[in-house]
């Protein structure tokens, strides 16, 4: 038997006007979807428990078997696993973020205009990340390369570190709420606050300026987290795994857990990704192993953008490229295939929410329909319900 879970971030949402009330995932075309859940077992899956926050980080935890309430020790730390960051035990991780502002001249006054710095490249970013660890970097505090907008900051030998906001939570709204609080965020602040003066006029900025584009020109901190420690997946499942993603925190719980990351070429966390990539290296890679898990970021982004047409198209290229090609190419073996969210991402908010999120599966073995027959969030309230840590198990047993 060979396992897929197509892990769709930010796919569920609320119903839309403009869409004569219906959800993204209602809207959209999804031939393959509908095909599936005509003899697939549908329900709904609580991926966030009480008391967490609704993000990738606790959600994706849970949908590949692991309580968050025990192992979730931030979003950061598993991005620095990601990155290959090696931390100490007493080491405090957080994420760091290019962001860009407004441009009212008190700065608690500014409005987040964009949490992705324009979406900054990669290529861009490593020069300006460059520029900030000159200027402030220390012995304590260390600045590390990711993907594109997103990268890492350690505090060694550990420290309060205070509060921190998402800015991909407050996008549209003033900051002066929102900023890093409580004992240890001080240095954190103030390297928000300057690092303006040091981006603002960088080559890379003026040229982004120059071509019409956002500028990624201020600094932004937040998911703190310390060293995790997570059991082995094979150990838990018996399965041989492997993880595809453009995301660092999806790579990090991969590496984490024992799992092998799958390097696509031409990945992305938009709508530019390799959607056929993802699925023939998924294909290639379940060759000779057991389970894969296929992140697709874009739905998510999509939503924190307010890009409603976006989000619809997001979900018809999961639908119509990754899971037909699976279909197509494991027609007539034994396969286990799972569809899901990690979390609701609302259009309406541009952020996520901890609604429990409507499940897929399908065995090409068994028929488990459970008289539903209908993949969306609505359909998905009559059927079974789980916690999220104990999806993976249930989708592994269910399907045999």
């Amino acid at each position: 038997m060979k396992y897929v879970i197509i892990l769709c971030d930010g796919m569920a949402d609320s119903a839309i006007p403009e869409l004569g009330g219906k959800t993204p995932l209602e809207y959209a075309r999804t031939e393959n979807f509908d095909l599936l859940a005509k003899s697939a077992e549908i329900g709904l899956c609580k991926t966030v428990p009480e008391g967490l926050a609704p993000g990738s980080d606790v959600a994706n935890l849970s949908v590949l078997g692991y309580d968050p309430s025990v192992y979730y020790k931030g979003r950061s730390s598993l991005e620095a696993a990601s990155i290959g960051v090696a931390l100490e035990d007493d080491d405090i991780t957080l994420r760091c973020n290019f962001v860009h502002l407004s441009d009212d001249e008190v700065y608690e006054n500014k409005v987040m205009e964009d949490y992705s710095g324009g979406n900054v490249s990669t290529e861009e970013a490593e020069e300006l990340l460059s520029t900030v660890k000159d200027r402030f970097e220390t012995d304590l505090i260390k600045f590390y390369k990711g993907t594109t907008y997103k990268h890492c900051t350690v505090l060694r030998h550990g420290g309060e570190v205070g509060t921190y906001t998402p800015p991909h939570d407050i996008s549209g709204q003033r900051i002066a709420d929102y900023l890093p609080a409580e004992n240890g965020s001080e240095r954190f602040l103030d390297i928000m606050r300057e690092s303006n003066a040091i981006l603002k006029n960088h080559p890379i900025n003026v040229k982004r300026r120059e071509a019409g584009l956002i500028p990624a020109d201020y600094l932004w901190f937040w998911g703190a987290g310390s060293k995790p420690n997570l059991p082995s997946f094979l150990s838990k499942t018996g399965l041989s795994g492997g993880v595809i993603s453009a995301v660092d925190l999806i790579r990090g719980i991969g590496i984490l857990a024992g799992m092998s990351v799958i390097n696509v070429p031409g990945i992305t966390g938009g709508n530019d990704t390799n959607f056929k990539g993802k699925a023939r290296y998924a294909l290639d890679f379940l060759k000779e192993n057991d389970f894969v898990y296929i992140h697709v970021d874009s739905p998510d982004e999509c939503s924190h953008k307010f890009d409603l047409q976006g989000k619809i198209e997001a979900i018809e290229s999961i639908d119509g490229i990754i899971l037909k090609e699976i279909l197509n190419e494991l027609d007539g073996q034994e396969f286990a295939v799972a569809v899901l969210p990690d979390h609701f991402t609302l259009l309406e908010l541009k952020t996520h929410v901890s609604d429990p999120v409507p499940y897929m599966i399908y065995s090409s073995t068994k028929n488990l329909y459970n008289g539903i027959g209908k993949f969306a969030e609505r359909d998905a309230k009559n059927g079974p319900y789980f916690k999220g840590f104990e999806f993976m198990e249930h989708f592994i047993k269910t399907v045999k």
